[in-house]
């Protein structure tokens, strides 16, 4: 049987949790391999509604779960959600969660940079979460990081701590802010190790043994393609590599084991703060997408931007991800419009795109080319078979097919765990 790794495929929000929460049942291990507590899934079971930001969405499942070395890791949002979930009746364990010992922590010297650095910012805002995910990756690569192994040595970290400090007091002090107070830091450390070691394992050793013994592995990636930071609308993006090829760095496992790569997109398109959005609609269209869709940020609570489907950009993430199939989600919001368009393509000026064009300038220029489509005024919501669904929102579905070069493997009509059409089995060799 195959492994599944699942991202967004467009700027995230796509719907992942309810995805990867409907592939976990059948699953035997889920691992989350990238970004940090910016990320935002709901998990919708019932009556119960589960927003997850850092654990992995197995975990409501009862599925064996992990948080990988590519994760940025907030010790102080981990206890807190944790204690949300348990709340809600979820257990968690050790013999239920891992995560990895090498996974660098997001400090709260990590906050404060980030919010220092975006209100310093003028014009040129990123729109962050001002969680500390960049300055936390920034000192993972320049190998300045103190990570989940280093909680259980912290009498021993006075090098680490030297190197840390000689970076972040001069940018503190660049900000009018006092140098970092170490013993404080330390303190704090601490104060919250013994919430996070009990988890602390070889993630990789983890995954090995599962792979040996045939079991099912889930890679869940958080926020979107569109927002890679090598392959998004930089610098518009977020602090990591989004795309299917890191769920193999992240966790430890190697990129032949990663299986079939299931990209979540929605029926329309979305984005969360700043940066270029060709079809957006800052109109009564996008204020119906948005009302219907309840488009507001798990994380931020922010008010999503709501625009048409662009098959361009979902394009570009098929073929930079290596996109197998795709699962089409909230296809229930267009219900009702009378018309509907496709963004095909981009003028820039007098020069026409297939594709974006990578400087951010001609992205901010980029007018959307579209298609249109008759809508449909049947209700799709909760259907589960293709018999369910009006004929035009089929031609819609497999006009997205044609555009995106990749085909539809589940189709999702409402939050609802079992109100999904299965196409093709990503488990499935």
């Amino acid at each position: 049987m195959a492994n599944v790794a699942v991202i967004g495929a467009q700027w995230g929000d796509e719907g992942k949790g309810k995805i990867v929460d409907w592939l976990a049942s059948r699953a035997d291990l889920v691992v989350r391999f990238q970004g940090g507590h910016n990320a935002g899934h709901t998990l919708v079971v019932g009556d119960k509604v589960y927003k997850l930001s850092l654990l992995p969405s197995g975990l409501v499942r009862g599925t064996l779960s992990a948080i990988g070395n590519g994760v940025v890791f907030d010790p102080w949002h981990f206890r807190d959600e944790i204690a949300r979930l348990r709340e809600q009746g979820v257990e968690i364990t050790p013999e239920t969660l891992q995560v990895a010992e090498t996974a660098p922590l997001i400090l709260p010297i990590h906050r404060d940079l980030d919010a220092l650095r975006e209100d310093a910012s003028g014009a040129g805002k990123i729109g962050t979460t001002r969680r500390g995910i960049g300055p936390a990756y920034e000192d993972k690569v320049g190998r300045r990081a103190i990570r989940v192994c280093d909680l259980a040595h912290l009498d021993d970290l006075d090098a680490q701590l030297d190197r840390l400090c000689a970076h972040h007091d001069a940018l503190r002090a660049g900000f009018g802010e006092p140098p970092i107070d170490r013993e404080k830091l330390l303190a704090d450390l601490r104060e919250i190790a013994p919430s996070v070691l009990p988890y602390a394992a070889p993630v990789w050793l983890t995954l090995k043994h599962a792979k040996e013994a045939g079991k099912r592995i889930l890679f869940e990636g958080a926020q979107g393609v569109l927002l890679d930071v090598d392959h998004g609308t930089y610098p518009f993006v977020t602090s990591s590599n989004t795309v299917s090829g890191s769920a193999a760095s992240g966790s430890g496992l190697g990129p032949g084991s990663v299986g079939f790569v299931l990209g979540i997109v929605k029926a329309y398109t979305t984005r969360v703060g700043s940066g270029p959005f060709p079809s957006e609609q800052d109109n009564e269209i996008g204020e119906l997408l948005g009302t219907r869709g309840r488009e507001f940020g798990v994380v931020t609570g922010r008010k999503r931007r709501c625009g048409w489907f662009d098959a361009v950009l979902v394009r570009q993430s098929v073929a930079v991800s290596g996109v197998t199939g795709i699962a089409l989600t909230k296809l229930d919001i267009l219900d009702g419009m009378e018309k509907l368009r496709i963004c095909i393509g981009y003028k820039v000026g007098d020069k026409h795109y297939d594709y974006l064009p990578p400087s951010p300038q001609d992205q901010a220029r980029a007018e959307a080319v579209y298609e249109e489509f008759e809508g449909w005024s049947e209700s799709t919501a909760g259907a589960r078979s293709w018999a369910q669904l009006p004929a035009q929102a089929i031609k819609y579905i497999r006009r997205i097919e044609e555009l995106i070069g990749c085909p539809v493997a589940l189709v999702s009509t409402s939050p609802e765990r079992e109100d999904t059409i299965l196409v093709r089995d990503p488990f499935a060799d």
